[in-house]
C-alpha cells in the first residue's frame, strides 16, 4: 500500500505529460530557405506603403474609396468575417462556467364534498325527520422552487484552449483573406481605369485613321477624275476607309463595356455613363522591392495560408485531447417553500456539489481516426502554404522581369514611332508626286498607326504590371483619404 501511495503521483504525472502535445508543424515549413535578394533587383529599400498616391489622380482615388465602401462582393466577405468572429466568441464560452437560474411557482386547488345534517336537537323524532345536505369545499396550496446551477468543465488537458486557438487562427486567416480581397479590388479598379484610358486613346487613333482614310479617298477620287490615278486605288482607299470605320465602332463598344465594368466594381448601376478624362502616366522609376523574406509578414495571402497551418496544428492538439477524460463540476443551490417570502431565508437553502469524470473507452477507433485525419489535414495545409509562398516569390520575380522587358520594349517602340512618322510623311509626298503606289502609302500609314497603338498599349502594360507588382510585394495602398467614407 505504501509503495502504491508513492507510485501513484508518478503514474498520474506521466499520464498528464502524455496528454500534452507540442506543435506538429514540420521543420521544413517553419524554416523555409529563401534567397537574400531578388534575381533582378539589388534594391533593398522598404516596399512602398502608399503607392496609390504616386499616380496623383484624385478621381482614381475617389473611385477606389467608393469601391471599398460599396462593392457588393467585398461586403459579402465582410459579413463572412463577422460570422467568423462570432464563431470565436462561441468557442470561447466553453472555457467559462455555465450559470442557470430557475424559479418555479405553483398553486394547486383541491376540491371535496362535506355532508352536513340540519337537525338541532337530540329528539329521536327530530333525528328521524332530519336531512343531510351535501356541500362542496375547496382548499389551496402553494409551492415555490428556486434553483441556481453552475456547470463547469475543467480544462485540465488544455482541450478547450486548443479549440479556442483553432477558431482564433481561423479568424486571423479570414482577416488576412479579407485584406487580400480588398487589395485585389483596388487592383481591379485601377487596372480597369487604365484600360478605359487606353481604350479611349486607341479610339482617338482609330478615328484619326478613319479621318485620314476619308481624306485619302477624296484625293484619290480627284486624281482619278483628272486621269492621274487608277480605279484600283479608289477601291483600295474605300476598303481602307470601311475597315477604319469598323475599328472605330468596335473600339467604342470596348470602351463602353470597360466603363460598365468599372461602374460594377464601385457598386453603381452599369449604365455606361462614367466620364473618364485622363492620360496614361509613364512609369520610369524603379520599384523598391525590399527583401524576399519580408513577404512572410507583408503579403496577406501568405499570412492567411500560414494562419491556416496554425489552425490545423491547433486542431490536431484538440483532436488528440478528445481521447482523454473530461472532468465536469456541477454546483447547485436552491430552496423549496410554500411561502414565497421565505424562499431565500438561510435556513431554507440547500446546496450540492457533484464531480463527474467521463472517459471514452471504446468507439471503434473513431477518435483515433479523427486525430489522424487532423494530422493529414495539417500536412495538406503545410503544402498549401509552401505552394502559396513560392508562387508569391514567382509573382515578384516575374513582375520584376516583366517590368525590365517592358521598359526596353517601350524605348524601341518610341524609336519605331518616330521612324514611322517620317516614313508616312515621305510616302505621302512621294505618292502625290507619282513616285510610289498607293499600296506603299497605305503600308507606311499602317506602320505609323500600329506604332502609335503599340506605344499606348505598352504604357498601359507598364502600369498594370507596376500595380500588380506592388500587390505581389505586399505593399499597402492605404491613404488617409481612403479611410473616409464615400460621400
Amino acid at each position: 500500500m505504501n509503495r502504491l501511495k508513492h507510485f501513484l503521483p508518478m503514474v498520474i504525472s506521466i499520464f498528464i505529460f502524455s496528454c500534452t502535445t507540442t506543435s506538429e508543424i514540420s521543420d521544413h515549413v517553419t524554416h523555409v530557405a529563401m534567397p537574400n535578394n531578388w534575381q533582378l533587383s539589388e534594391e533593398q529599400a522598404s516596399v512602398e506603403s502608399n503607392w496609390l498616391a504616386k499616380f496623383n489622380d484624385p478621381q482614381l482615388q475617389f473611385l477606389v474609396r467608393k469601391a471599398l465602401n460599396n462593392n457588393r462582393d467585398l461586403l459579402i466577405s465582410a459579413y463572412d468575417l463577422s460570422i467568423q468572429e462570432e464563431e470565436l466568441t462561441i468557442d470561447k464560452t466553453a472555457l467559462w462556467p455555465e450559470l442557470d437560474l430557475n424559479l418555479r411557482s405553483r398553486r394547486d386547488k383541491r376540491t371535496g364534498t362535506t355532508f352536513v345534517s340540519n337537525d338541532d336537537g337530540d329528539d329521536e323524532d327530530e333525528l328521524e325527520n332530519s336531512t343531510v345536505q351535501e356541500i362542496e369545499t375547496a382548499s389551496f396550496s402553494s409551492d415555490h422552487d428556486l434553483d441556481f446551477n453552475i456547470n463547469y468543465e475543467v480544462d485540465i488537458w488544455g482541450k478547450l484552449s486548443a479549440l479556442e486557438r483553432t477558431s482564433y487562427y481561423n479568424l486571423l486567416s479570414e482577416k488576412a483573406s479579407y485584406e487580400e480581397e480588398r487589395q485585389q479590388l483596388v487592383v481591379n479598379v485601377i487596372n480597369t481605369w487604365f484600360n478605359i484610358i487606353e481604350a479611349n486613346q486607341l479610339l482617338l487613333i482609330f478615328e484619326k485613321e478613319a479621318h485620314n482614310s476619308k481624306e485619302n479617298l477624296s484625293v484619290i477620287e480627284a486624281g482619278y477624275n483628272s486621269g492621274l490615278t487608277e480605279a484600283l486605288d479608289i477601291y483600295l482607299a474605300r476598303n481602307d476607309l470601311n475597315s477604319s470605320l469598323s475599328q472605330v465602332a468596335e473600339q467604342k463598344l470596348v470602351s463602353l463595356q470597360l466603363i460598365r465594368q468599372l461602374e460594377q466594381l464601385i457598386g453603381d448601376y452599369p449604365v455606361g455613363k462614367l466620364i473618364v478624362d485622363a492620360e496614361l502616366p509613364l512609369i520610369s522609376d524603379d520599384i523598391p522591392a525590399g527583401l524576399p523574406s519580408e513577404l512572410l509578414s507583408r503579403k496577406p495571402q501568405v499570412k492567411s495560408s500560414w494562419y491556416s497551418v496554425l489552425a490545423s496544428d491547433a486542431n490536431v492538439a484538440y483532436r488528440h485531447k478528445q481521447r482523454f477524460p473530461s472532468i465536469d463540476l456541477s454546483f447547485s443551490i436552491g430552496s423549496s417553500q410554500s411561502d414565497l417570502n421565505n424562499l431565500l431565508s438561510p435556513g431554507a437553502l440547500a446546496w450540492s456539489l457533484i464531480g463527474n469524470v467521463s472517459a471514452p473507452l471504446f468507439n471503434g477507433g473513431g477518435l483515433l481516426a479523427t486525430e489522424d485525419r487532423a494530422k493529414i489535414s495539417l500536412k495538406q495545409s503545410e503544402q498549401n502554404y509552401l505552394n502559396v509562398l513560392y508562387r508569391a516569390f514567382e509573382d515578384v520575380e516575374n513582375g520584376l522581369s516583366q517590368e525590365q522587358s517592358l521598359k526596353e520594349r517601350y524605348q524601341y517602340i518610341v524609336t519605331a514611332q518616330t521612324n514611322a512618322q517620317f516614313a508616312a510623311m515621305l510616302s505621302f509626298e512621294q505618292y502625290k508626286s507619282g513616285l510610289v503606289t498607293y499600296t506603299t502609302l497605305l503600308d507606311a500609314q499602317d506602320r505609323l498607326y500600329s506604332a502609335q497603338r503599340n506605344l499606348i498599349q505598352i504604357k498601359q502594360q507598364l502600369l498594370e504590371n507596376r500595380v500588380n507588382l506592388h500587390v505581389a510585394l505586399g505593399g499597402s495602398f492605404t491613404t488617409e483619404l481612403l479611410e473616409n467614407k464615400a460621400q
